[in-house]
């Protein structure tokens, strides 16, 4: 087990915060992808796993025909996915992943909330190298085929982190393997759970209770406003 399930351990209670963030979330990302490869989940690779997230998480038919419907619309929004770096309070490194029809609005959003923490917005680069950019898949074996062998394929991908639990098996990978990933396994008869991109602190620090609070209080102000998709850290999780 690596640095890759630790995380995901971590994270996997508080991921996305509650439903309604969740769906807005997969919402964006499905809009975004529709636009890029077109409404049709069978020519559309990115789409496909997108509608598998959506499910995973409970997400409504409805709400994802919307958001399918809403991206070929002639008034639909342009959404542009826009990465933002800094410091929270006590040097913890943050970036900020967003989706935003109005870049004008939410810089000066993410700028806020960290200057009112105690914080710095940092330059394009200036936290990104500290966190492994990767993609992963959570999909169910079939019953022909053998772990081990599936593991040493998954190996030949670049897979670096293999996991398999009751509920399913989760890989970690370099992100731009993700669309050769996806292919093997949709061509290999496995059905996949869920997919997306991570980023992973390659080095995380310790932090006490009173600092932890302060830093919490910055990602949560980050995690509230709508056109933020995810926010990562550096800070050490809780035992």
């Amino acid at each position: 087990m690596g640095r890759a399930f630790e995380y995901r351990k971590a994270r996997k209670l508080k991921r996305w915060g509650n439903m309604a963030r969740t769906f807005t979330k997969i919402g964006k990302e499905i809009e975004i992808a529709v636009k890029a490869g077109g409404p049709d989940p069978a020519g559309n690779t990115r789409l496909r796993v997108l509608i598998q997230n959506a499910k995973a998480e409970n997400m409504p038919k409805e709400n994802v025909e919307r958001a399918i419907k809403r991206a070929i619309s002639k008034d639909a929004g342009d959404y542009k996915e826009m990465v933002y770096e800094g410091y929270g309070p006590y040097g913890i490194a943050i970036l900020v992943e967003t989706a935003t029809d109005n870049t004008t609005r939410t810089v000066a959003n993410v700028r806020c909330y960290f200057n009112k923490c105690g914080g710095t917005l940092g330059n394009s680069g200036s936290v990104a190298f500290m966190f492994d950019h990767k993609c992963t898949f959570k999909f169910n074996n079939t019953p022909a085929t053998d772990l081990e062998e599936l593991e040493f394929g998954m190996i030949d991908l670049g897979v670096d982190e293999f996991e398999a639990e009751e509920d399913g098996i989760t890989i970690y990978a370099p992100f731009e393997n993700y669309g050769e990933i996806q292919k093997y396994l949709e061509d290999g008869g496995y059905e996949i759970i869920s997919g997306e991109f991570v980023r992973i602190p390659t080095d995380s620090k310790e932090v006490t209770a009173e600092q932890r609070e302060a830093i919490e209080k910055l990602i949560e102000k980050l995690e509230e406003d709508d056109d933020v998709t995810n926010v990562y850290h550096n800070m050490q999780e809780e035992e």
